[in-house]
């Protein structure tokens, strides 16, 4: 650099040994990071990345170095040298004990080499995905450089969560697999999987094999909206082996993300009481449900068998699932089988409760001890800590009962009842409704209500801001039959989204998002042939 500042030239094969740039569009190019980062500073120049780069790394990174040099081969058709213990490479992956006060902060710098540092491995990882963002080809000479600068960066919340209901209509390994490379991507970390419903159990468990041999299989699958009474006639089936559920937890976790399964309890429980009817009150045989919409049976879980066997399951979810959170449903609850049972109201009269609601939370409060008693946390819908209406699925008045750690996932009703219960001490994931359904169409959910979500209501106290670890969004698939629709549904949503739970409130702009950064992400996806809606025709 000293000769060229003499006015001596340098040639484009040195400039590519030195790692500079010899006049690249890399020069000038804005970082096209989603989510955006929350601080940039640029610098002059660009560092150039050759076809063969050397990728040095202390070995507790080894892994995040493996994914490192994937994502250069299948992104850029760049090789990589990885050099394990090495302090000298085109792009280093180091270790800073200083950069860990946050989890998943990180710091990347480029000038004449890349630097990707933070205190963990999931710091690492959250660099490599700007990365792969930061890296442009330059037109006219093919060569790929990253503009010279520093990001210093960390996520807003803890929990940023993507659903997807693999119940209602059954996805399968490479839809699943798709999402979580494109949560890795947007720098997600939680994989909320909803694999029981009333319309399909989509988890085997070897115990209980009708199941899945009864409950994961419909003769036909309601079609038109709510309020029609179409349905394809075929035949719907499909569910996760024990040994395909542990294919989706490496594959997540060398994304460093989580994988949350939802079991749910008492209701939207039509598909298991199918296959095995004494769990239900009446105990009579039907058909797994074709029809949408939550189904009136539910668990009897006045009878000790009952809950031993819900008690059975989840055994069996935390031997699979290691992530410390195992979410139980809870929503949605119709009374109208209870109300008819004569062991519910034996046992009601039995241990004083005055109402089928008070029921509902007596067995959610015993199933938040249940998991807390094997070290794990319990999350529900917001009816698991809010006394649920007896006439309307919803939430009313207050419940306290929940073990010490339990979490409320808010997904409707008052925003009023976020302060509620972090008032009572609950942590909660904030998915409300109108922001955060992906299956909700677009004039419901434009793009930039999505974005414009904030898992923090302007309502809130600031003393208990603390209380909001995140968001979720969700993509229910009551009325998505093809692949297609459900990355419409979801793309490009789901990035707007990300930057909500990711990014500083003072550091978004929908306008950059929508109009500077979002049209690089597109691209990314049509080459991967992922289908979308088009913001831009709205």
């Amino acid at each position: 650099m000293a000769a060229a500042a003499a006015g001596t030239a340098i040639s484009l094969s040195s400039a590519l040994l030195l790692g500079c740039s010899a006049g690249t569009a890399a020069d000038s190019a804005e970082y096209m990071v989603i989510p955006q980062p929350n601080e940039i500073t640029y610098m002059a120049g660009s560092t150039v990345i050759p076809d063969k780069v050397a990728i040095a790394f202390p070995e507790e990174f080894a892994s995040e170095a493996a994914m490192l040099g994937r994502y250069l081969s299948e992104d850029f058709n760049v090789r990589p040298v990885l050099r394990r213990d090495r302090s000298s490479g085109r792009i280093l992956l180091k270790k800073d004990p200083a950069l860990g006060s946050i989890p998943g902060q990180y710091r990347i710098s480029a000038d004449g080499k890349i630097e990707i540092s933070s205190a963990t491995a999931e710091g690492i990882f959250y660099g490599i995905q700007s990365l792969r963002q930061m890296i442009t080809r330059d037109t006219v000479s093919a060569v790929l450089a990253v503009r010279n600068g520093e990001i210093n960066d960390h996520p807003a919340f803890q929990w940023r969560a993507f659903m997807l209901d693999d119940a209602r209509n059954f996805r399968g390994m490479e839809s699943v697999k798709m999402f979580l490379d494109e949560m890795a991507r947007l720098k997600m970390n939680v994989f909320h999987w909803h694999l029981t419903d009333d319309q399909g159990w989509r988890i085997e468990i070897p115990e209980y094999p009708l199941l899945t041999e009864v409950g994961s299989r419909r003769d036909s699958t309601h079609i038109g909206g709510w309020n029609s009474h179409e349905y394809d006639p075929n035949p719907q089936e499909g569910f996760y082996t024990q040994d395909q559920i542990r294919e989706v937890l490496e594959y997540a976790d060398a994304r460093h993300i989580t994988v949350m399964p939802e079991i749910e309890m008492p209701g939207h429980s039509s598909a298991a009481i199918a296959a095995y009817p004494w769990l239900g009150p009446i105990g009579k045989p039907f058909r797994t449900p074709c029809r949408f919409g939550y189904a009136a049976d539910l668990f009897d879980v006045s009878r000790p068998e009952v809950v031993a066997f819900l008690c059975y399951i989840l055994d069996e979810i935390m031997v699979l699932f290691p992530g410390p959170v195992i979410h139980i449903g809870g929503d949605e609850v119709s009374f109208n089988m209870w109300e008819n049972a004569p062991t519910v109201r034996k046992y009601m009269a039995e241990h004083n409760i005055g109402s089928l609601s008070e029921f509902q939370l007596d067995f959610t409060d015993r199933i938040s001890a249940y998991i807390a008693s094997k070290g794990r946390r319990m999350m529900g819908w917001s009816d698991i800590g809010l006394n649920p209406d007896e006439n309307a699925a919803g939430v009313t008045d207050t419940g306290d009962g929940l073990a010490e750690g339990s979490i409320i996932q808010f997904w409707k009703g008052d925003l009023s009842q976020i302060t509620d219960v972090a008032e009572r001490g609950y942590d909660v994931v904030n998915s409300y409704h109108m922001c955060t359904y992906l299956d909700y169409n677009y004039e419901w959910i434009p793009l930039k209500n999505a974005y414009d979500f904030s898992p923090i209501p302007d309502s809130l106290p600031e003393n208990l801001h603390g209380k909001i670890i995140g968001f979720g969004c969700q993509l229910w698939t009551e009325w998505i039959m093809t692949d297609e629709k459900m990355c419409r549904q979801a793309f490009p949503r789901i990035a707007a989204l990300a930057e909500a739970g990711w990014t500083d409130t003072a550091n978004k702009d929908y306008g950059r998002f929508r109009d500077t950064k979002l049209p690089r992400l597109l691209e990314i996806w049509d080459a991967e042939g992922i289908v979308y809606h088009n913001p831009y025709t709205d």
